[in-house]
């Protein structure tokens, strides 16, 4: 394993509850020890300050101006003129009654405000809690309550969200800013409850000349509360310290440096990732970290191709869904294109990629092809990408094979969760040989697999298998009051990811299954699985349901075994004719049976994702004779996917 080296052994297992584990391994590159620390850089505002000082004068944050109607050029402020906004925005804080260690939440679509807000909560060590609503109904009006809030920072559109989890959140919170303007109304709202609001324009000068001292901030410190899904019930607040982002930092920059891709302040990043979400966070500190320019999106998915052409970024961060759309698009231009072209372009992508199989790195492989050919691809995307990133979960093997030949840079993967500070392990440019996994770990954390024998994965086989788990600066602090959840997954210093690896004879990690039930969708969102069978369990018409998906597709489908006395009823109601087997397969039981899942999906207030978008009706009942339930009738859920992998495959092909 050429890419990792062991620093500790495995262990067999040792009595109940303590399995075996694999060897401890870290990146190659981190031999010699992991990065040290950069002297003066002791907290996520140092990153900022230290850039201020270094480029006062490179563009930092950029957005497209609006002129009647129509999007103009990127306009940017400094690193200077960012230093000057969020200083007062920072002063206007503290003048709210806010010190070191209160909470400011920010909830809007990424824009230049954000990172202004963002450094002004870092500067006075203030937590900084995202809020976003993909979580679910309520999650907003929780998130308040749950981190104690006291200043809320809303993108214009988003005020009367924040609005709505009045009375309830007004127990702490006491100030509402928004990005924009507020409206009379807004301001008569918000009064009755003894609250104020601003303009973002008013609060920039609501101190006036009032300066206040910035706290001391060390690098224990919390700086963020960041929410995520990934079990039923409430969101978990991750507390993330100022040393897990520097430690972050540091290991991805040496990363790079080692594959010859180091950024420089030349750098552009598109912004359009949520903010409230560890991994564009991250990469936008090291964006910072090198004096670097970051531009931000509009906002509006089906402009985000117009707006990267305008801004034309070096890198590019993606969550499959997005570079499954590049890779519809592309197929779609090539079909269209007539046969000379589609067959020149296939051709040119086959030798280019046996090429690329062969050793040759992706920018020497063909170089006549990129010209002629794949220069129309690099164009499409603004035509400075050198590194396209892939996030958040795994990316199509086909599509990023694809990507790589074609895009004229170079197409990764990575692999982190919000406790792991995102990044932890990375694949490397040029090894083809990577494809389908997310690489080695990132030259700062240590990793080790844990056998799980209920799952026949065993970390100390020839082909080692089991739960990765992840020991470093980089790891979370814990679930902000929820110690009993922190104390289930941080063990001796070592956090249990709960997603299934497998190593690789070079040294990378294969993402192959996931410890308990829950799974993350291509958009990043993760589906608790039994919680949603319960909920869709309670339609009358329903005996029994297993709901599917993963993480290469963007919504769920359901094996349904019908409740047949209600089936026939409904159908003897309705004019349907046939027996049971007939009705199973007619579609108007079909939409009728959709139709009882949502409406129950919109009583419980379930999110977008988790409703059912297909569904095969099931006559025969689970059973033990298939082994797709065991005795306690619970279900087997790897069985039942190798059981109805084709009608799972129909259903996906039907609902597109």
């Amino acid at each position: 394993m050429e890419q990792v080296v062991e620093v500790e052994q495995g262990r067999p297992a040792a009595g109940a509850g303590r399995p075996s584990v694999g060897p401890t391994y870290r990146s190659a590159f981190a031999r010699d020890g992991f990065p040290a620390p950069v002297p003066g850089l002791g907290n996520c505002y140092d990153i900022f300050r230290m850039a201020v000082e270094k480029y006062p004068n490179n563009r930092m944050l950029g957005h497209r101006e609006i002129v009647d109607g129509k999007a103009g050029a990127y306009v940017w402020k400094t690193y200077k003129e960012v230093f000057g906004l969020s200083t007062r925005i920072g002063n206007s804080i503290r003048s709210r009654g806010l010190s070191k260690g209160s909470r400011c939440g920010i909830y809007g679509t990424n824009c230049p405000e954000w990172i202004i807000t963002m450094e002004a909560c870092n500067a006075h060590g203030i937590y900084c809690v995202p809020l976003y609503d993909t979580l679910g109904a309520g999650a907003v009006e929780f998130i308040l309550c749950h981190a104690e809030v006291e200043i809320a920072f809303a993108e214009e559109k988003k005020i009367e969200q924040v609005l709505k989890t009045f009375p309830k959140s007004t127990e702490f919170l006491k100030t509402i800013v928004s990005f924009g303007k507020v409206t009379q109304e807004q301001k008569e709202e918000v009064s009755k409850y003894g609250l104020e609001i601003y303009s973002w324009d008013d609060f920039l000068s609501l101190a006036g000349d009032l300066e206040f001292d910035l706290p001391v901030k060390e690098k224990t410190d919390i700086c963020t509360i960041m929410y995520t899904s990934g079990t039923t019930g409430d969101p978990k607040g991750v507390l993330i310290s100022n040393a897990s982002i520097i430690c972050l930092t540091a290991g991805v920059d040496r990363l790079l440096n080692c594959v010859n891709e180091q950024l420089d302040q030349k750098d552009v990043y598109m912004s359009y990732l949520p903010l409230a979400h560890i991994f564009d966070r991250v990469v936008e500190e090291l964006f910072m970290f090198h004096g670097a320019s970051i531009g931000f999106w509009r906002g509006d998915v089906k402009l985000l191709v117009e707006d990267i052409g305008t801004l034309k970024p070096t890198i590019l961060c993606a969550v499959p869904r997005v570079l499954d759309r590049i890779f519809s698009g592309l197929q779609a231009k090539i079909s269209s294109g007539g046969f000379i072209k589609s067959t020149l372009f296939n051709l040119a992508y086959k030798f280019k990629k046996f090429r690329m199989m062969r050793g040759a790195k992706h920018n020497e492989a063909a170089a006549i092809c990129d010209k002629v050919v794949f220069s129309k691809v690099k164009e499409g995307l603004g035509g400075n990408v050198r590194v396209i990133l892939s996030g958040a979960a795994p990316l199509a093997t086909h599509v990023e094979e694809y990507l790589r030949v074609v895009t004229c840079a170079h197409v990764i993967q990575g692999y982190g969760l919000t406790e792991t500070c995102a990044g932890s392990f990375v694949s490397l440019p040029n090894q083809m040989s990577m494809i389908g996994t997310v690489g080695p770990p990132v030259p700062n954390i240590d990793v080790r697999l844990e056998s799980v024998p209920e799952m026949d994965y065993d970390a100390l086989a020839t082909k080692p298998r089991g739960e990765i788990c992840i020991r470093g600066e980089t790891l979370f602090s814990g679930y902000h009051k929820r110690e009993d959840l922190t104390k289930d997954v941080l063990i001796d210093g070592w956090f249990h990811t709960g997603d299934i690896g497998e190593w690789q004879p070079d040294g990378s990690m294969k993402i192959i299954d996931r410890k308990k039930n829950i799974f993350k969708l291509s958009q990043g969102e993760y589906v608790a699985v039994e919680n949603l069978e319960n909920i869709f369990g309670l339609v009358f018409a329903i005996d029994s349901i297993w709901v599917y998906g993963n993480s290469f597709e963007s919504f769920l489908v359901a094996v349904v075994n019908p409740n047949k006395e209600a089936l026939e009823s409904w159908a003897q109601a309705n004019g349907t004719s046939g027996d049971f087997e007939a009705l199973c397969e007619n579609p108007k039981v079909k939409e009728y049976i959709l139709g009882e899942l949502s409406k129950v999906g919109k009583e419980k207030k379930l999110k977008g994702f988790e409703f059912i978008k297909a569904v095969h009706l099931e006559p025969v009942p689970f059973d033990m004779d298939r082994d797709l339930i065991t005795p306690t009738y619970k279900k087997k859920r790897p069985q039942l996917l190798k059981y109805y992998q084709g009608v799972i495959d129909n259903m996906y092909r039907s609902a597109k």
